[in-house]
């Protein structure tokens, strides 16, 4: 009687096999930028009688800047574009602005490249409108790389992606996925959405990779370049400070 009613049990819960269980079902493979940025760099001939193609970067700030002009710089005659309307505060937006300006001429690969800075307008605004955090509260104490992040990435890149197209340019990409506070794989993402908008092609990357991120702090401690403590926006400056706070103690986990 117990035997038979175990080849039942059997029946019902079939055995399961667990090597196709930990396999994530319709999960794409995740993707290597940097390979996909090696593979575009060797399609490009800097020698090329038109000369090389043209790049819109889209720059945050000066460190930042800094490995992915070293890098690209043999590759591209590249134009810089600056349009962050999520630093926080004004005054923080003018010196990472004034650093980068100050540091370009001095940058040996920047200098020799002809790299050349736009600055666009700053509508802080802009932010608020395209994020909603003033009416969505969790996306103010959440941590980077979210929602907020994300929608702030597509701001900042489709507004220098229509600058790239309006203005001819081949290529265009952004200095953020050199952070590992940044999600290289949204922001690719939204790089190959925009791409698709225009005549413009996006530049995929994945910049902290190769040790980028590293030679941006060598960079940027050989040309004493100011490297700020937040992204940029409100929200982050406050977790940012609320956390330093907790981690010394003076903010009551109560």
């Amino acid at each position: 009687m117990i035997a038979l009613l175990f080849i039942k049990l059997l029946c019902y819960y079939p055995r399961v096999n667990y090597q196709t269980v930990k396999q994530p079902i319709n999960q794409s493979p995740k993707q290597d930028y940097q390979k996909q940025l090696e593979q575009v760099l060797q399609s490009v001939s800097p020698n090329e009688p038109d000369g090389k193609p043209s790049l819109l970067l889209h720059a945050c700030c000066a460190p930042c800047s800094s490995y992915v002009l070293e890098y690209l710089s043999v590759y591209f005659n590249i134009t810089i574009y600056y349009y962050n309307p999520n630093i926080f505060p004004p005054q923080e937006y003018t010196r990472r602005l004034e650093e980068l300006k100050s540091f370009l001429p001095r940058f040996i690969p920047a200098s020799e490249n002809k790299v050349s800075l736009v600055q666009a307008e700053y509508i802080p605004e802009d932010f608020y409108q395209e994020t909603n955090a003033r009416n969505e509260p969790e996306l103010q104490t959440e941590a980077e790389k979210g929602e907020r992040c994300r929608r702030c990435y597509r701001l900042r890149m489709k507004t220098s992606y229509d600058y790239a197209c309006s203005h001819g340019f081949d290529y265009f990409t952004t200095t953020l996925s050199i952070s590992p506070h940044k999600d290289a794989e949204k922001i690719n993402a939204i790089g190959r959405e925009l791409e698709k908008l225009g005549s413009t092609r996006f530049l995929p990357s994945d910049f902290k990779k190769k040790n980028g991120y590293l030679r941006s702090l060598q960079l940027s401690k050989e040309y004493g370049l100011y490297r700020q403590d937040y992204c940029g926006c409100v929200y982050s400056k406050q977790n940012t400070e609320k956390e330093r706070k907790e981690k010394h103690g003076t903010i009551s986990n109560s």
